[in-house]
């Protein structure tokens, strides 16, 4: 899981660079999809032709049952300027493949074609369009469910925080009375806070106009305070927030870890179901101890098909156990 890399040469962040990792080291990208899992590819969402406002569903061939499917939607990361939807297709396909879940990878645009909010403007049209055509494809409208790392963990987790902000709603699709709420959301080290993106101990900026923060928000982060504010999901924390799993390695180098201390606080302060879990040792991603996505799977199980599970917050090691 390592949407994106950042290199810095001489102290400047070197952007190209990200974008070639993003494209090129999202997971699963180009990998064959199960023999039990269909695909339907580059499905538009915002009644556009803009190929980054598509989504791909991924459909079990046999079910577990007859009942509507619930889903989990991946939206991937890659600095809010690169990466892409297929990324998501193999941690997608775990699910689907089992029969009891739909997948559904979202494209949004990317910041060398639009700013801050036009990303939250895309995935809440694709939450919309998913549950305005539920009945086409026998899934649930009330079991959606978001998962996304880095700049996609701070897009879902937006989703989850936002669900009733009408500013951010946008206009785009032929939706806009259906609603864009999630069920619950699983946020792999995404920025919760621009404004203190770089306090966390980070040696990248994080608040230069050249950034990947100031490139989302048009300029300096600390001369968009309004935007800063309004593109975090902490400033939109209440009590009918959804469940929140948040997972994020206490050596990351690139978001700082106390972002996700920050989120996990203030959900928990606002009485919200959230479980905060420690990858000891991790850094950006690549986590290799398969615990993670047990909880990851617990927790969508919990959520979305009523399993009953204790999810632990158990602090995981990055290495898996020998």
């Amino acid at each position: 899981m390592i949407p994106f890399r950042r290199f810095l040469c001489g102290g400047v962040l070197a952007l190209g660079a990200i974008v070639a990792l993003a494209d090129a080291q999202q997971p699963g990208k180009g990998q064959k999809l199960p023999d039990g899992v269909t695909l339907d590819a580059d499905i538009p969402y915002a009644a556009t032709d803009n190929a980054r406002q598509r989504l791909n569903l991924l459909l079990p061939k046999t079910r577990k049952d007859e009942k509507p499917l619930p889903v989990v939607v991946y939206i991937h990361g890659g600095a809010w300027l690169g990466g892409d939807r297929k990324g998501g297709h193999s941690r997608l396909a775990a699910y689907v493949a089992s029969g009891e879940y739909a997948g559904i990878a979202v494209g949004y645009r990317l910041t060398g074609e639009a700013i801050w909010p036009a990303p939250i403007h895309d995935c809440k049209a694709a939450i919309r369009w998913i549950r305005a055509n539920a009945k086409k494809y026998n899934l649930d409208p009330d079991k959606i469910g978001v998962v996304g790392d880095s700049a996609g963990g701070h897009l879902v987790a937006l989703l989850g925080t936002s669900g009733g902000v009408r500013e951010l709603e946008g206009d785009l699709g032929p939706h806009k009375g259906v609603s864009s709420r999630v069920q619950c959301v699983v946020d792999y080290y995404g920025p919760a806070e621009m404004l203190t993106m770089q306090d966390g101990g980070s040696k990248m900026d994080h608040d230069g106009p050249k950034s990947p923060e100031g490139k989302l928000l048009g300029g300096r982060v600390k001369d968009k305070k309004e935007a800063a504010i309004a593109a975090s999901p902490i400033t939109y924390v209440a009590a009918d927030n959804p469940p929140f799993l948040i997972i994020h390695g206490n050596k990351d180098p690139t978001v700082p870890y106390n972002q996700s201390e920050r989120l996990s606080a203030a959900l928990k302060k606002a009485k919200v179901e959230c479980y905060f879990v420690t990858v000891d040792g991790g850094g950006h991603g690549g986590f290799r101890n398969p615990e993670v996505q047990k909880r990851e799977r617990q927790f969508f199980d919990k959520h979305l098909r009523g399993v009953q599970t204790k999810i632990s917050e158990e602090t995981i090691p990055n290495e898996a156990p020998k």
